[in-house]
């Protein structure tokens, strides 16, 4: 059997032909490079197309182009690459190339590994099977305290002189409002809130229907501060707009330019702690933990598959653990 192939069937005859005579694991033959047998470029594109399909977003599409193409770039420089064990050994290489050359994080490790190994487990190439996916680093994201989200989101308010705002200022102030707001009130990812349609929200309901990674669909609340904004906000845009955050050219918003306008207000707040559109989201389950919401219920809004990964996002600090603690009265 080739040690490339789990499934039968997949590959045409003429196709798995050629791969016998590629990696022989008996007699010889002509011997040809991995490279030479299979298309990388076109599998690239293949497997990025899929990815779109599936509905990943495009920041993370962009990021496993980039890993694929690295480790192909990579491949093109290695010799010998005329059967699995030699590709195994050039992926091993590969890594200790970006440890030791490129310095580079052992959560950014896991991801390479994780994605390469998709990548050609997707063309039915098991290559890197005995490769042990190694540990992530679970460093915490920090979060803001309530009142450092109150300052974020009124500093929209100091952004132009009242007496001097056009008409167009005033509306783009209000839609930063929103944003912020609803990054926050919703616990929302940077590509969800780009990718909001006018159509996905109920204002009266406080409801945004969200289709999130993998095709899943789930339910967004927001507090009554977002919702008389977003109220506002939606009697002033075009009637036959389609996406609900729009530039001043009538385009959707871009996640650069959501993470740089959140720059500027936490900088115009005072607050000296770096502000990401992920912080937001990660202040949002802090704080409903804090409050006493359920983890799994915070899993359901944040839309996490495993309640691992929600755990993480919801740390607490200390004083907020001792007062649970003491409220428990266990003597």
């Amino acid at each position: 059997m080739n040690p490339y192939l789990k499934k039968t069937g997949y590959l045409s005859a003429e196709f798995q032909e050629d791969l016998e005579i590629s990696f022989p694991s008996k007699g010889t033959g002509e011997r040809k490079s991995i490279l030479e047998v299979f298309d990388f470029p076109d599998m690239i594109e293949e497997y990025l197309v899929e990815l779109e399909i599936r509905n990943y977003s495009s920041n993370t599409i962009k990021t496993y182009k980039s890993i694929v193409n690295n480790f192909y770039k990579f491949l093109e420089k290695e010799k010998n690459l005329y059967d699995y064990k030699m590709v195994l050994k050039s992926f091993k290489r590969y890594i200790q190339y970006l440890k030791r050359d490129k310095n580079v994080s052992q959560n950014y490790i896991y991801l390479v590994t994780v994605v390469v190994k998709k990548f050609l487990e997707y063309h039915n190439l098991y290559i890197l099977d005995e490769v042990k996916t190694p540990k992530r680093s679970k460093s915490l994201p920090k979060s803001l305290n309530e009142s450092e989200v109150i300052n974020l989101i009124n500093a929209v308010e100091y952004d132009v002189d009242n007496e001097d705002e056009s008409p167009l200022q005033k509306s783009i102030k209000l839609r930063n409002k929103v944003i912020l707001a609803l990054l926050y009130s919703s616990g929302l990812r940077i590509s969800e809130l780009v990718s909001l349609k006018v159509d996905d929200v109920d204002p009266s309901d406080r409801t945004i229907r969200i289709r999130g990674k993998g095709e899943k669909d789930r339910i967004v609340l927001f507090d009554e501060v977002t919702k008389n904004l977003m109220k506002v906000y939606i009697n002033l845009i075009a009637k036959d707009a389609d996406y609900l955050f729009l530039n001043r050219f009538g385009k959707p918003i871009t996640p650069r330019y959501v993470q740089m306008m959140i720059k500027k207000y936490a900088a115009l707040a005072g607050i000296k702690k770096k502000v990401t559109p992920h912080i937001l989201r990660h202040s949002f389950a802090t704080h409903l933990l804090k409050n006493g919401v359920d983890i799994r219920a915070i899993q359901q809004l944040l839309g996490h598959s495993n309640l691992s990964t929600t755990q993480i996002y919801t740390s607490v600090d200390m004083q907020t653990l001792r007062n649970v603690y003491d409220r428990a009265k266990l003597m």
